[in-house]
């Protein structure tokens, strides 16, 4: 296997690159990729980005990828060996627990993150017009659509009355999410049952427990390890006929019902260009923290139908695709 494959095969992805160095600039920079999961099929517009700033992988720029696979407890290490290996920049993705990592690793490297939380709140950023130290990126601020998606589930399902929600417990944010959705049920009238779960044995346990509890409709709260578990999770909703919502497009496009997210295509282009623009020069400290202003809506027809549902027009207007 030859070295690109092999890093490649490893996944993640970390950008690094020291603050002073621009007087010292490799003739190849290396970005240090580091995911909590493996990169994901929007690897190919995160390279788009840096190809608008110029940077290319494999002719004027190196990529080295570094995934935990889902194991966050081994971010730290991945986090250190690319700072061992001299990145130029590292790209944390996956997570507040990829940035975290990376944060602990280097205060010097500059570093772009994914994450869903709010970086001044998780000590990343000083705030989001001028972050400060050798942190940017991009924050979904994936808690404030969970009212959102609330009220399209209840939209689909019209005689849902008992929502549950599935979160890992292990997630940075979801004390926040569980707090988001619980007034967001009261303010609608509706029961809310919480299941937990950070394996797949508790996830498949989840389920047949949610049934037997009498769940109308589940919200799935975005976490990258759910992420990485998303055919077990649209199996099991199949097979126990449960209506789900999700936050990614890649739910129903392979056959969950319905999603409402931030748009990760623009997302990570963008961050590909926040990652060019530093190797180019510019501090990480006066780019600001950016947000996502494009969002989508996804609907899958035929899982409606096997689930007894009729997509209202009101939702299949607003929709971004329909999948028949």
């Amino acid at each position: 296997m030859k070295r690109r494959e092999l890093l490649i095969a490893l996944g993640g992805s970390v950008i690094a690159w020291p603050l002073a160095a621009h007087a010292q600039r490799k003739a190849m920079p290396v970005i240090g990729f580091l995911s909590s999961t493996s990169p994901g099929p929007y690897l190919d517009m995160y390279r788009q980005g840096l190809s608008e700033m110029g940077y290319i992988e494999g002719q004027n720029l190196a990529i080295e990828y570094r995934s935990a696979e889902g194991r966050v407890d081994r971010l730290p290490a991945l986090a250190n060996d690319l700072v061992e290996r001299k990145v130029d920049l590292i790209a944390a993705f996956g997570g507040v627990a990829s940035a975290r990592a990376a944060k602990n690793a280097t205060s010097t490297i500059p570093i772009v993150f994914l994450i869903g939380t709010d970086p001044v709140t998780d000590g990343l950023a000083a705030s989001f017009r001028r972050p400060g130290g050798n942190l940017t990126g991009v924050s979904l601020l994936i808690q404030a659509l969970y009212a959102k998606r609330l009220e399209l589930i209840s939209e689909l399902v019209p005689r849902a009355r008992v929502i549950d929600l599935l979160v890992n417990p292990e997630g940075m944010n979801t004390e926040g999410v569980i707090r988001e959705i619980q007034g967001a049920a009261r303010m609608k009238g509706l029961q809310l049952h919480i299941w937990k779960a950070d394996s797949e044995t508790e996830i498949d346990a989840t389920f047949p427990a949610l049934v037997q509890g009498h769940a109308d409709a589940l919200i799935v709260s975005a976490n990258p390890f759910f992420d990485t578990r998303r055919d077990q999770l649209l199996a099991l909703a199949a097979r126990h006929a449960v209506p789900a919502i999700y936050a990614w497009r890649e739910f129903p496009t392979t056959g969950g019902l319905i999603s409402y997210g931030v748009s990760l295509t623009d997302v990570n282009r963008q961050l590909g260009i926040y990652a060019g623009k530093i190797l180019n020069g510019s501090n990480p400290a006066d780019l600001p923290v950016q947000q996502p202003t494009t969002f989508e809506l996804v609907v899958n027809l035929k899982t409606a139908k096997a689930l007894g549902l009729t997509v209202p027009q009101s939702i299949l207007a607003r929709a971004d695709e329909v999948i028949e």
